[in-house]
């Protein structure tokens, strides 16, 4: 029996999961991202979208020396999402190529339609901190200081990774060096815009493996004083050779790793009470790979990516820790080879909606306060997270069922449900995600994997892809139990409605 106290609040209960990071930027003007962003802010699967600033295509410099700014593409993307009520976390990068210390042709990178970016360090740190400030000051005057305070911005992308920043540093101690810099001067022309915006660094590419970047940029914040509201970082479970060599599979408890070191660091340099911002995660890194490669990948498709998540999802929620927002990692998107073939995304290219995308939506419907739940010890394998909503009193409670791993054929179970504590007879609707329901994959699978299929197939497909609510009686003071069947893999949101 899982035992759920409808009447006592454990916590006020923080939307930390909510956050989304969408990639390419400069697809957010296409009509494909527009799609993908308008279902995404209609179904209310995000809140906020983590985006670069993108100077290497609005700040260039001129045949007189000085620096020209042109923001039109970047006030176009950001006009729509705060139209859609997005609120924004703004990567300040990366450096505009002339800026680049470095003009080794190997170390300018292409981007999507036609971008490029640098992966050295600046020339001229006053030309980067000017750049700070003329953008900074160019969104508060855009969309005004108050809107602007309550986005996050943050310095610079995987700093400590050589694919992106001073690629012939001798170490991760000489690349930290060079990103104290380039934070300070960050921190300069930000601060000199407004005091008032939330800001920090330095979006670890590899935080446990290159500990010690973090620990001496942290130093160097301690040192100098200068200001850090939050520490920013990225955390993927595992990586494919690691999965290839059955060295570390899938497993939920992965992401957890990377968190705990990013922690222990930030605590012993004696900022163990910032906000943690894990501004990217995944199950696995590598947005472009695929399962033509590793098999694995299909978990991308399917429902254990959907458990994977409220699984991670509440067990970050019992953590002790300052942890704040976890933005999914959406990238590859803009180069899919074909439909549902193990990339990094919401929707596959036929804009099916995938299994982890109908978490989301779920997953969002939480309320605002945590209530206590109590699990019999044979319900080891199922995650709970029963909340209330302070606005007008429904309960949404969501649950997963499945090994850590997801990959165990554990058997379908009934679990009995207790909702003690309520005060009147409550309405009962259930949302259910698992192999059979809101499924797109599986669906796929059985009509034998169709590409370019006809829009009458990719109907079928997308139909059953989709969310549906269904009415399950009532419970009441007199009766409060509620059984639930969940197959293996199984997401489920039940919400209670006063009747």
């Amino acid at each position: 029996m899982i035992r759920i106290c409808c009447d006592k609040k454990e916590k006020d209960l923080k939307n930390f999961w909510g956050h989304i990071v969408f990639h390419p930027t400069n697809a957010i003007e296409d009509d494909w991202g527009k799609q993908y962003l308008d279902k995404i802010a209609e179904d209310g699967a995000a809140k906020t979208i983590r985006i670069y600033s993108m100077f290497e295509e609005s700040v260039t410099l001129g045949d007189d020396g000085e620096i020209k700014y042109d923001f039109s593409l970047n006030d176009k993307r950001i006009d729509y999402l705060v139209s859609k009520g997005y609120d924004l976390f703004i990567a300040y990068g990366f450096i505009p190529t002339w800026l680049a210390a470095d003009k080794d042709p190997e170390l300018i990178k292409p981007r999507y339609k036609g971008a490029t970016f640098a992966r050295s360090y600046p020339y001229d740190y006053a030309k980067w901190e000017e750049i700070c400030y003329v953008y900074t000051k160019h969104l508060i005057d855009r969309y005004g200081e108050d809107v602007v305070s309550k986005w996050r911005i943050h310095c610079y992308n995987e700093p400590d990774w050589y694919h992106f920043f001073h690629d012939k540093a001798a170490d991760n101690h000489a690349r930290a060096a060079e990103y104290c810099k380039l934070y300070d001067a960050f921190v300069k022309g930000v601060t000199a815009a407004s005091e008032k915006l939330c800001f920090g660094g330095p979006a670890l590419a590899e935080s446990p493996k290159n500990f010690e970047f973090l620990e001496d940029f942290l130093n160097h914040i301690k040192k100098t004083g200068t200001r850090l509201d939050f520490i920013s970082f990225h955390s993927y479970g595992t990586f494919p050779e690691l999965i290839e060599d059955k060295r570390k599979p899938i497993d939920s408890r992965g992401a957890m790793f990377d968190t705990m070191t990013v922690a222990k660091v930030a605590k012993m340099c004696g900022f163990g009470h910032l906000p943690l911002i894990c501004d990217e995660w995944g199950a696995i890194t590598e947005g472009y790979l695929d399962k033509s490669r590793i098999p694995e990948m299909a978990f991308r498709e399917n429902e254990q990516y959907a458990a994977y998540f409220v699984r991670m999802l509440t067990l970050f929620d019992e953590l002790n820790l300052p942890y704040e927002q976890m933005m999914i990692c959406l990238s590859g998107q803009h180069d899919l080879k074909g439909d549902l073939l193990g990339n990094r995304n919401f929707f596959s290219k036929s804009f099916y909606p995938k299994p982890i995308f109908n978490a989301y939506v779920l997953a969002n419907k939480l309320g605002d306060e945590k209530l206590y739940y109590y699990p019999e010890l044979e319900d080891e394998y199922v995650s709970v997270m029963p909340s209330r909503h302070k606005a007008d009193g429904h309960m949404s409670i969501l649950m997963c069922y499945g090994d850590d791993g997801f990959a165990l054929p554990r058997p379908t179970k009934e679990f009995e449900i207790d909702l003690s504590g309520i005060d009147r007879e409550y309405k009962i609707v259930k949302y259910v995600i698992d192999k059979n329901h809101a499924n797109c994959y599986t669906k796929f699978l059985e009509l034998g994997e169709p590409q370019d299929a006809p829009e009458d197939v990719q109907a079928i497909i997308r139909e059953a892809g989709t969310l549906k609510a269904e009415e399950c009686g009532t419970v009441s003071p007199d009766n409060t139990i509620f059984n639930l069947e969940m197959a293996n893999n199984a997401v489920v949101l039940l919400e209670l409605f006063p009747a």
